[in-house]
């Protein structure tokens, strides 16, 4: 998924001088108030801030205004105009240089809590793009989508895990606007991929974070029709979401009680959590209790079973004992190499043969993950390398791939609930080149799990949209669980 606001049709008529059709530059929804800044220059001349306008379902902003908008959702699939005033309106045909510039704030991925009421630090995500682009008055049409895809082999008794996956996997697809929910469902359906259906809710739900009568209606019809189970319900809990300060206690519990409901009336037995501090959880458990929810605390890169951070979890969980508490799996954290679809992607925004082996050697280390990313920022500042050219890309390279010995799953097989069969690629021969599968398998398969793998593509974090199509990768990643578990059973 490209790190851009704007696209090659971006470039619009307007009556005032010219807009961009903006895309919403991460994988989820956000609310306004994540926009930090957005700065514009056409051929070469900047567009003072005063002359720029935000555009959302009918209601204008000025800039000054979006980090007050904590209320206001920026729903993946919408694209707002960023109006700007001019002399003399563009022509339709008309090609021009295109810059634009932005900040935003990502709610949701908390580096420090704030301080004495004041707001906490948050990961950020910088957008640099220069495009010559002509004006249009119309979106790109969506690609043909290869469907003559040989069915896969009837799931059977013997099987020890059910496979699914999650709709984040054509997150770009997604945000293109290539599907609505109903024909990524179908797509799904057609490349024969499921019964397990898992989404994150931030990105999937326009009413988010409650369900609209609308969306319940469609979800069941969809899975009425293709059969479909609901496996599990991501949410993610937006401390940030207001810019002045961090959630309160008892927003953070409202917030998250009514994601629960959501999940319930959608008809998911498990919700992916995203905090677990005791306080919370704890008033948490009786509403999972009364909707019967399982909840199950993501294991995500650069962390392990036996993390400190999760340990501390694990000792909250025998605390409370309840069988209804337990953690997702997810494969990030087992790699044994960078993905090859990162390190493309670094390469693209400017890093060298030098960087990027500087980039393995630092991620290999056992150095805490943020020790990790001061180094490596700091190597490309001595390189004088601008690490906002790599976006985000400069954190997420070490919280999304970590390196911890599969093995350690098995420590705490009984209490996972679920599987993020995370990867990023399939090669030739049928592998995942940066995360070892058949051992995975292995593990869990000795482990005695017997629940769901939902497929997790996260290559559109680092490929260009239209690059590969995830769906069909994920049917091929179906066929090496397959093949994997089929022949440990044996």
């Amino acid at each position: 998924m490209p790190n851009g606001l704007i696209q090659d049709d971006s470039l619009r008529q307007h009556p005032e001088g010219f807009a961009l059709s903006l895309t919403l530059p991460w994988y989820r929804s956000l609310w306004l108030s994540s926009v930090t800044s957005l700065a514009v220059t056409i051929d070469g001349e900047d567009v003072a801030t005063g002359d720029l306008a935000f555009e959302l379902a009918g209601r204008r902003y000025a800039l000054e205004e979006l980090p007050e908008q904590s209320e206001t959702l920026w729903y993946l699939q919408e694209h707002p105009l960023l109006i700007a005033r001019r002399e003399q309106p563009l022509a339709l045909g008309e090609t021009h240089e295109v810059a634009i510039a932005g900040e935003l704030r990502l709610p949701y991925m908390q580096i420090a809590p704030g301080q004495d009421g004041g707001p906490g630090m948050y990961v950020p995500n910088f957008v640099r793009q220069t495009l010559s682009l002509t004006v249009t008055d119309r979106d790109a049409p969506a690609p043909a989508m290869v469907s003559d895809v040989t069915p896969p082999p009837p799931a059977t008794e013997a099987d020890p895990f059910k496979l699914g996956l999650t709709l984040y996997s054509a997150s770009a697809e997604f945000r293109a606007g290539w599907f609505d929910f109903d024909g990524l469902l179908d797509r799904v359906a057609e490349l024969g991929i499921g019964p397990g259906i898992e989404i994150v809710a931030s990105q999937m739900i326009p009413s988010y974070p409650r369900v609209s009568d609308d969306f319940e209606r469609t979800w069941r019809a969809a899975f009425d029709r293709h059969g479909f189970d609901a496996s599990s319900y991501g949410a993610n809990l937006d401390m940030g979401r207001r810019r002045d300060r961090d959630m309160t206690p008892n927003e953070e519990f409202e917030f998250s009680e009514q994601m629960f409901r959501s999940a319930h009336r959608l008809g998911f037995p498990l919700v992916r959590i995203q905090s677990a501090k005791p306080a919370l959880l704890t008033r948490l458990l009786p509403i999972a209790e009364e909707l019967e929810l399982q909840l199950a605390y993501e294991i995500h890169a650069p962390l392990g079973p036996n993390s400190p951070e999760i340990m501390k979890v694990r000792e909250l969980y025998d605390e409370l004992d309840s069988p209804l508490l337990g953690f997702v799996a997810d494969f990030s954290s087992t790699m044994h190499s960078m993905s090859p679809t990162l390190l493309r992607a670094v390469r693209r925004a400017g890093l060298d043969d030098e960087a990027i082996v500087r980039l393995q050697q630092i991620w290999a280390t056992d150095a805490p993950m943020r020790e990790r990313q001061e180094e490596f920022i700091g190597y490309l500042k001595g390189r004088d390398f601008d690490p906002g050219r790599l976006g985000s890309f400069a954190h997420l390279a070490f919280n999304m791939h970590g390196h911890v010995d599969p093995r350690e799953w098995g420590d705490i097989m009984p209490q996972i609930k679920h599987v993020h069969a995370k990867f990023y690629d399939i090669d030739e021969s049928g592998q995942e080149p940066a995360i070892d599968y058949p051992e995975l398998v292995r593990v869990f398969v000795e482990g005695g799990y017997r629940g769901y793998w939902s497929s997790e593509w996260e290559g559109h974090a680092f490929a260009e949209l239209g690059e590969v199509d995830p769906l069909l990768l994920v049917r091929k990643q179906h066929d090496l669980i397959r093949t994997s578990m089929r022949a440990v059973t044996a």
